[in-house]
């Protein structure tokens, strides 16, 4: 039976306008009406939902299995006709868009907080995704938060949990419930773009690969299609039961958080291969043996070498790069030719290019990397794509990058996340450092002369609406750049993330420290920000 609830709190305060979703912690989420309130909100934002197709699923995280179960009684009230779930609750944010797009969904929920920690004190999020399987526009998520600020009852029914540990097609209040495989279709998928026979060759040759699932999504995935299909030895794919904590661990796959599979790789004996995704399968890392590939230069290799690939061979229609990424994969497009479109930060901003058939690759500099194949950042797509450049070319990951900085030359990269920074302090950074914008050009600092400086402001190619304020860009004569902006994936305080670039042309400076190639420009990006004025911060967290 529906049952109507009424709401007496306080309007939702949750998520902000413009945020493709809400982030808080689980305890937040576990306060009376508080994820009913955002699920209501989307039935009553979204159009059409009444008679729909949903796809629901998550990435396993602590309380996963409560919202799915939620979110059903939900969609089952408020006339939804079929949910397609995944079986135990599970799907990665790259298969969820999988199936939003082969199921010819209306859209899909996804519950995940990305790459954040997971447990009773940690964090938890959940997002709609329209019916291209991206990311729902400013539009949608604005609607939304305006329905969340005026809510004052939701609909549920009174009705026991379904059972989601076993592939079945159930009924809950005449809405068609299916348990669906969680890896079938994204299985089907990436067999059509890649050459199986050919990976499957490279590991047959002794070809070696550790893959650091993180306790996460990817781990099940990784396991049936590198192990069960691709033949890679098994153990190949470590950490892969996903669980509820992570394992305790932080599963955002970067140089700190994923310290073990680096020590592996910088290690007499190391495999040839090492990589990692995250909590929701949707970021990646990749390492040769000795060597870091930054997701940068990542993006930027796999632009020169896609056509290797089956499902890339006739060409990529373009690139596109978050405006913080490295200015690498620009030299490639210039190189053959082909459109590369700079946008802010967010990979909703690359759907429209997608749809309209304006760009094929896609690329952030947090890890993130994608293609036309879906419209979310796929981590193992990304794995996958690597291998089959590694089977054709027939060298090491080493080797294919310093050939690719002798055709390109390198631009050396790097994040600085300054986290949990009081979120006024921040703020303030931000304000007065948008407020020298003007005078900062011709100024010399650190010994690096400013050219420009000013606010990204992004007009969509294909819609023509308009992002301002994506982030304070400084470009100094010599080409380097510091790029600054607040980031919107924590849940304590704000993350200050700093982006440093300088490009080398020289064959001698390739193998200068990241660090060291990039002195000058950290020195000049503090000086210009006042970082610890701000922040009472000397160095970053996290150095990626």
């Amino acid at each position: 039976m529906t049952r109507i609830v009424k709401i007496e709190t306080t309007p939702f305060a949750g998520q902000k306008p413009g945020t493709s979703g809400l982030r808080k912690k689980v305890k937040t989420f576990r306060e009376p009406h508080y994820l009913e309130n955002f699920v209501q909100s989307i039935f009553n934002a979204v159009e059409n939902m009444e008679g729909a197709t949903l796809i629901l699923g998550g990435d396993g995280r602590y309380y996963n299995r409560d919202a799915v179960q939620i979110i059903l009684r939900m969609a089952a009230a408020n006339g939804v006709a079929r949910v397609v779930v995944g079986q135990g609750g599970l799907l990665s944010t790259p298969a969820a868009s999988c199936l939003i797009r082969k199921q010819k969904a209306k859209g899909g929920i996804i519950l995940s907080a990305s790459h954040n920690p997971g447990g009773p004190d940690e964090d938890f999020g959940i997002k709609y995704n329209s019916d291209n399987g991206g990311p729902a526009p400013e539009v949608i998520t604005n609607a939304i938060y305006a329905e969340s600020q005026s809510i004052r009852e939701y609909r549920t029914l009174d009705t026991a949990d379904i059972e989601l540990s076993e592939i079945a097609e159930l009924s809950l209040g005449g809405m068609a419930v299916e348990i669906v495989d969680p890896v079938k279709e994204y299985r089907k998928l990436m067999k059509r773009l890649f050459n199986f026979k050919k990976i499957k060759k490279l590991f047959k040759s002794g070809f070696r690969l550790r893959f650091d699932a993180m306790h996460a999504i990817t781990g099940p995935y990784a396991q049936d299609i590198l192990e069960r299909k691709l033949g890679a030895p098994k153990g190949t794919v470590i950490n892969a039961e996903p669980l509820e904590d992570f394992g305790g661990h932080h599963p955002d796959p970067n140089p700190v958080h994923a310290r073990a599979l680096f020590d592996v790789m910088f290690a007499p004996g190391a495999p040839d291969m090492g990589a990692a995704s995250d909590g929701d399968g949707d970021r990646n890392i990749v390492l040769g043996r000795g060597i870091y590939v930054a997701p940068s230069d990542s993006l930027a290799v796999l632009a020169a070498n896609a056509h290797l690939a089956p499902g890339y061979e006739n060409g990529l229609a373009g690139v596109a790069r978050s405006m913080p990424t490295s200015c690498a994969v620009d030299r490639v497009a210039a190189e053959v030719g082909m459109p590369c479109f700079e946008t802010p930060t967010g990979w909703k901003f690359f759907g429209n290019l997608l749809d309209a058939g304006k760009a094929t690759l896609c690329g952030e500099e947090s890890a993130g990397t994608g293609s036309d194949h879906v419209r979310e950042k796929d981590g193992l797509w990304a794995v996958l794509l690597w291998l089959n450049i590694l089977a054709e070319r027939q060298e090491s990951i080493q080797e294919i990058m310093h050939a690719h900085w002798r055709t390109y030359g390198r631009n050396f990269y790097s994040r600085h996340d300054y986290e949990a920074v009081d979120s006024a302090a921040a703020e303030a950074l931000m304000t007065a450092l948008r407020a020298k914008l003007v005078t900062l050009p011709g100024q010399s600092v650190e010994g690096e002369t400013v050219a420009s400086a000013d606010d990204f402001t992004y007009t969509d190619p294909v819609d023509g609406s308009v992002s301002n304020n994506q982030g304070v860009r400084i470009l100094f004569e010599s080409g380097a750049r510091v790029v600054f902006r607040l980031s919107g994936t924590g849940t304590d305080g704000a993350t200050l993330r700093v982006y440093l670039e300088r490009y080398v042309a020289d064959p001698e400076e390739f193998e200068t420290e990241t660090q060291v190639a990039l002195e000058r420009i950290i020195g000049a990006a503090d000086q210009i920000a006042g970082i610890f004025q701000h922040t009472g911060r000397k160095e970053p967290d996290v150095i990626s």
